[in-house]
């Protein structure tokens, strides 16, 4: 099973989500996502600027086997974007909660944090998905 960090959040669709120290939230595919996944070829980004609404479609991430929509985990404005990922999709499969990180949301209604799944129960789901 893939290591998944304790300082996390995860929606069921696998996405995580990190509060940093500012209260902005970075958002990014989990390990297990990407491992289902394969070798990504290409990532497209929601703008800086965007408003999404939680559960909203964000970004895309395309692999050779597959794209996939990657949802936001709460509702918020994109501040930041992982540009680096346009040349180096691939990034994601190396470092998914690390480098390979996303897009960086202000969260318009933090509470919403609330709703996803511990790392406890995000892994409780993969036993259950027979992964």
């Amino acid at each position: 099973m893939s290591e998944i960090p304790g300082d996390l959040k995860f929606l069921k669709s696998h996405e995580w989500a990190r509060v940093e120290d500012s209260g902005r939230i970075t958002v990014g595919i989990s390990d297990h996502a990407q491992g289902l996944l394969g070798d990504l070829v290409y990532v497209e980004l929601p703008n800086v600027g965007d408003t999404l609404e939680q559960g909203a479609a964000a970004a895309v991430v395309e692999s050779v086997k597959a794209a996939s929509d990657v949802y936001a985990p709460v509702a918020g404005k994109v501040v930041e974007v992982n540009s680096a990922l346009s040349d180096k999709p691939e990034t994601i499969n190396e470092d998914a909660y690390g480098e390979g990180w996303l897009f960086v949301l202000e969260a318009s209604e933090p509470e919403q944090l609330n709703e996803l799944l511990s790392p406890d129960d995000y892994a409780q789901l993969l036993e259950d998905e027979g992964h």
